[in-house]
Formats: structure tokens, sequence, C-alpha cells
């Protein structure tokens, strides 16, 4: 049981160093470090943090019910443990035992029925001879220039025919739009073989990718997270309204601050600047809000045996799949095999976001889109959650992250993770850089 410290009312405190948020790279510069953590939410992880809810009930509970009866959802929708160095992996296995998966990945075409093990450049041949052909043709055009922007690279690298097919409808929901205005970035997540892509035109290939194999804790990553927060000086419940880099002054909405000499955090990186009121002179880089819609129903009789699958075209306009009950079966409550619990992500530009009466119209078109694809059944738990920035992306030449880094680092504001840094990462490194940041502020260090 974490026991945080209690909000002391109207009062500031000091410290030395300060870290702000109890994501996962917050919770491990706070073990490393025996530095004081402040966290947003009720509960740590951040959008790693699971909850819990049972059939046919709203209440979602921090911890899993006596008798188990209930489903596993996690903030963020399906959070897996990626790319982790022998260290770092031997680290986490003391905090929480681990599983490892072989990824089970497809693109999926509703409108054929047809699933495709991703990445699907590496496996055309599901497509057909005569189309497989022709896509193999344009993949193997010597590119034409520097790509400016995400769309061109992807033009460039996968030709005019696999762009319609796939990467133009998905990269146009996956982006909210942003995919013709912003730099290419992440080419890992889109690997290109040619030697891969050419075998997998008329036979198999072997699993390839940033997440072809990945790790998950035996016990729930809400068992992870408490392993990391066991032993930090953890402050729940502390929303921060204000940062005053001049007197150096954290304020929170519940009235307490505390002051510190250098502040180390994990928040997004735009959050920061407006909060410390601070500002690059240069356009900002844009990032994308995901709705994660976690739901628990009755398996459908076409519910795919895969961990995720990536949709091009849904008439809800989501992108992605998830089935957590097809990693671990403690995700789903009863029998394995009945019931299913999945997530379905959509993203958004922060002024598009869903509210009220829209969110519950969504959330009933899209569990008619996957009941017409045979996914599901009876309903049982529908259960939304916001990452408010989920995503960041780059705009061409543009310098503003690192002047905005620069900004806050002349003010002994040092920013650390995923959001903190504007740069995609997995939990693995987030976490090494929360252990790294620890390291070099805590009192060890000095």
């Amino acid at each position: 049981m974490i026991k945080p410290h209690e909000a002391p009312g109207k009062v500031s405190s000091s410290e030395e160093v300060v870290i702000l948020g109890g994501g996962v790279t917050g919770l491990a510069a706070a073990r490393a470090s025996g530095l004081p953590v402040y966290e947003r939410w009720e509960t740590p992880g951040g959008i790693c943090a699971s909850y819990y809810v049972r059939p046919g009930r709203d209440e979602r509970l921090p911890a899993p019910p006596g008798d188990s009866h209930a489903y596993r959802f996690e903030i963020g929708g399906g959070h897996w443990i990626f790319g982790a160095s022998t260290l770092v992996r031997r680290f986490l296995e003391r905090l929480a035992p681990l599983e490892s998966y072989e990824r089970r990945a497809a693109v999926y075409f509703p409108d054929r029925k047809l699933y495709v093990p991703y990445p699907l450049q590496n496996h055309l041949g599901y497509l057909g001879r005569d189309l497989a052909a022709k896509i193999l043709e344009e993949i193997q055009r010597p590119p034409q220039g520097q790509p400016a922007t995400l769309a061109d690279w992807l033009e460039q690298s996968f030709g005019r025919t696999l762009m319609e097919l796939f990467f133009a409808p998905f990269h146009e929901a996956y982006t909210a739009g942003l995919w013709t205005r912003v730099a290419p970035q992440d080419a890992y997540k889109s690997p290109v073989d040619l030697e891969l892509v050419k075998q997998g035109a008329s036979g198999q290939t072997p699993a390839v990718g940033y997440n072809a194999f990945f790790l998950y804790p035996r016990h729930g990553l809400d068992a992870l997270v408490a392993g990391l927060a066991r032993t930090c000086r953890l402050h729940l419940k502390r929303w921060v309204t204000r940062i005053d880099p001049r007197r150096k002054h954290v304020e929170f909405a519940d009235g307490s601050g505390v002051r510190y000499q250098t502040l180390l955090s994990t928040l997004p990186l735009n959050q920061m600047l407006r909060l410390a009121g601070l500002a690059p002179d240069e356009e900002p880089d844009p990032a994308t809000s995901v709705l994660v819609l976690n739901i628990g129903a009755w398996r459908g009789s076409e519910c795919p045996d895969a961990h995720w699958i990536y949709v091009p075209r849904s008439s809800s306009r989501f992108h992605r799949v998830g089935f957590y009950s097809n990693i671990e079966a403690g995700f789903a409550p009863g029998l394995a095999g009945q019931r299913v619990g999945l997530y379905v992500e959509r993203a958004f530009r922060r002024r598009e976001e869903l509210v009220g009466e829209e969110e519950e119209s969504y959330a009933s078109a899209v569990i008619g889109e996957l009941r017409q694809w045979g996914f599901i059944t009876e309903v049982e738990v529908v259960s939304p959650t916001w990452v408010e920035v989920a995503y960041t992306w780059r705009l061409p030449g543009s310098r503003w992250r690192e002047r905005a880094l620069r900004l806050l680092e002349e003010h002994d504001i040092l920013m650390t993770g995923r959001f903190g840094k504007w740069a995609f990462q997995g939990i693995a490194d987030s976490i090494q850089d929360g252990l790294l940041a620890g390291a070099a502020l805590g009192r060890g260090a000095r």
C-alpha cells in the first residue's frame, strides 16, 4: 500500500531539489535520489497507472477487489515494456516479476476482413500477387530529394499504392491530420529493409521493429508502479497551477507550495513553459492528445488473437485497437477467453477534443463498429480516459524544443522523460532517464 505524504494545506515547504510528476520517470528519479516527488493525481504512475472496474459498474478502483471479479485497464491504454537494456531489466525484475512476449500485431482492413501482420511492408504477399508486385516496384524506386514532412518520407519510402492503401489514411488519423505538416520522425516504427520486403512479397519474414519482443509485469503494471513508489517521498493530489522561476516557487491547486533551488520536471515541455510563464521566440512544436476508450465485454466470434491492430479506416476515426486480455488473462474477469478487455485509441488536436455528449456518442459508435466486426457482443464496461499530451511532433527545421529546454535550464528547471524531453520513448527508457537524473541530483551526488 502506497502511503503518500498528506497535503499540508496553505504551507510552503523548502527543498534543494524538487521533482514534478509521479509517472514512471519521476518515481525512478525519486527512488534513486531520495528527493520528494509531487504528483497531480490520487495515485502514482501517470499514464502507466492501472485501475479496475467491476462488470456493470462505473467506479474506478485503484486495486483489484478481493474476489478479482473486475476488468483491469490502464490510463494510457496498453503500455508494454520494450527495448530494456539488461541492467534496466534486472532493476525492473527486482520490483516486479516480468513475463516476455513476442508481438502479435497486424494491420486490419475491415472492408476485406483482412489481417496483414505488422509491419505491413514486410508481408505484402497477404495483399495478393499483383498488388504486392506493384508495391514492391514502387518501394524499390530510388528516392528523389530530401523529404521535408512525414507525408513526404512515407511516400518516398513506400510508394503511392501502399500510401493510398494504408499509410495515408492511418497517419491522417494517428496524427490528427498533422502528418502533412510535421517533420519525419521515429522511422524505426516503420522499418524499411528491402530484402525483407522482397521476401515478404512471396513468403514469411521474421518479426522486426522496436517492439517485436516486449515485457509486461506478471501481476500488472500497477505492481511495477507500486514497486517504484514504495520508498519514494511521494506527495499525491498536488496539481501544479503556477511556477515562479524568479522566486523558485511552485504553487499547487490546494493552496500549498514548495520552494526549490533546482526543479526536475517530467511534465510535458509545453505545459512547463506555460506554468513558468516562459516562451522561446519560435512557433511551438505541436502535440496530439489521445482518447483511450477502455472497454470490457463478452468476446465476439471474430475477435482476433492479436495483441493490437492498426486500422487505416474506421467510421469512428480510431486508429488502433489493443486487446489487454490477449496478453494476460487477468485483464478480464472470469474464465479465460469468455470476456475481452480492450482499448481503442483516437487522436485529436487539443482544440478538437470531445466533451460530454460528444464523447458518449463517440463511445456508442465505437461499440457499434466493434460489434459489426464481430470483436465483441455484450458490453459490460465503457471507461474513457484522456492523455492530454500523448504524442509529440516536430515542425520541419524547428529549434523550438532545443530553445525551450535551454530556456528552462537557464532558470534551473531541468526536463527529463518522454514528454519532458519532447521525444518518443518507452517505459524502459523513461525509467532509465529517471534513475540517471536521480543519481545526478540526489544527495549522494553532492
